[in-house]
């Protein structure tokens, strides 16, 4: 039988919880300085981002504390007071626009910066298990212009398409693009959201360029300079995965002295330079004559030194006022990422809820790293994946007891305790 906690503790959940839900008080931030910058779409490093005090983990304490899972309590109430981003993923215009306006009059409230990811371009997630969006490019561009049109003249950051540009159409399969043309689209929406964000006067704009396990850095920098990097303050990296913040940094540097070295000059078009780029998985600078740690492997980063030594060679170390930032998505990946047991399944499906993983370093805008803009909660912490079955016929996931998956975005509250529970560094109260 466990020991009761002292009542001092009941409290500190109880009065958490309760504070996390918004009955007591503002969310907990501080003005930013933002505006005081030259360019107001730019973050300080002492941007405070909203808290949501209704937020799913909020809502989650409250439930463990009437159910008598204290310890659960705890941690659901430390989860609540840090701010998480809000997904757009439907609507009308109008109704869209009106949901952000009241997102934006609630932080605005609170002297802080809401995080507003947009996850509605057509044909999402290769009609997998985060299908949807928006019925065509059109309907799309007239739901970005409500997103905008409820940003206002407010400060936000905004995080444009998870995995819209790391999984074009033409990556869905072997025939699944085969004219190119869905892909092209798919670029020139993300493109034209990234325009109509970049006229708020006050809208940070970060372009999804999916995560270091995924394209190689040229392939990722090309889709991102045809995509409207230009006019954007960044990309963001690791959204809804669980890539650890070290090898996160490595990657986005070398992604942003990619993009450097293919528009340095005019010789050339860009995507033949970015072609040149070293990445995570290939450079040039290795020996590559087949002898242990002589060619770039991304299961060994020692094996990176080549790779840095390529950028070190052909880009050097411009000032980080001169290379393209990023942010990273922090929410889930405390522990790293999950590995199953080799052999043990035909399709792991390691991004799918991987199973022992913990909550990340805490979202700031004061990362100490001269590129990574901010580290936040994108993913919000406890939803699922989606329904995964690591190539097991199912009808449940193995690495849950066969538990079926809830689907991809539903509230999951087991996952939600995993992954606090497992946070490193541990979970604190943001206060």
């Amino acid at each position: 039988m466990s020991r009761p906690l002292p009542i001092r503790h009941l409290a500190t959940i109880a009065c958490a919880a309760v504070t996390a839900l918004g009955l007591t008080g503002q969310a907990m931030a501080a003005p930013s300085a933002t505006d005081r910058t030259t360019d107001r779409r730019a973050l300080s490093h002492d941007t405070r981002f909203y808290v949501d005090p209704a937020s799913k983990a909020a809502k989650q304490a409250v439930t463990d504390l009437r159910e008598g899972r204290l310890t659960d309590a705890l941690n659901m109430a430390k989860l609540a007071s840090w701010p998480e981003s809000f997904w757009l993923t439907e609507g009308t215009p109008d109704e869209v626009r009106r949901r952000v306006q009241g997102i934006m009059k609630a932080a605005k409230a609170a002297h802080a910066v809401p995080v507003l990811v947009l996850y509605n371009v057509p044909g999402r997630d290769c009609s997998f298990y985060s299908s949807g969006g928006a019925a065509d490019a059109a309907a799309y561009d007239a739901w970005v212009q409500g997103v905008a049109q409820g940003i206002g003249n407010g400060k936000a950051l905004t995080v444009v398409e998870p995995d819209g540009l790391a999984l074009l159409p033409k990556d869905c399969g072997a025939n699944a693009d085969p004219t190119g043309t869905q892909t092209t689209e798919r670029i020139a929406s993300v493109r034209s959201a990234v325009e109509t964000l970049a006229q708020r006067p006050a809208t940070s704009v970060y372009i999804d360029a999916g995560s270091s396990n995924w394209q190689p850095v040229g392939t990722i920098a090309q889709r991102l300079l045809d995509a409207g990097l230009d006019q954007a303050q960044g990309f963001a990296l690791n959204v809804s995965n669980y890539q650890p913040t070290d090898q996160l940094n490595r990657y986005g540097t070398w992604v942003s002295k990619c993009v450097r070295h293919a528009t340095a000059d005019d010789s050339g078009s860009t995507a033949d330079r970015t072609a040149e780029c070293a990445n995570q998985y290939y450079s040039s600078a290795a020996p590559n004559d087949g002898q242990p740690g002589n060619a770039v492997s991304f299961e060994d980063t020692s094996t990176w030194r080549w790779t840095d030594a390529w950028y070190d060679e052909n880009v050097g170390t411009p000032p980080a006022g001169e290379l393209t930032h990023y942010v990273l998505d922090t929410s889930r990946n405390g522990l790293g990422a999950w590995t199953s047991p080799p052999g043990k399944y035909t399709d792991p499906e390691h991004w799918c809820n991987a199973p022992g993983r913990g909550v990340g370093p805490r979202p700031t805008a004061d990362t100490g790293q001269p590129l990574a803009d901010a580290y936040l909660y994108v993913k919000i912490i406890g939803e699922s994946d989606g329904t995964c079955h690591r190539g097991t016929p199912g009808p449940g996931d193995p690495e849950y007891g066969g538990v079926e998956d809830p689907p991809a975005g539903a509230w999951w509250p087991d996952f939600a305790h995993t992954l606090a529970r497992n946070a490193k560094p541990k979970l604190t109260f943001n206060w």
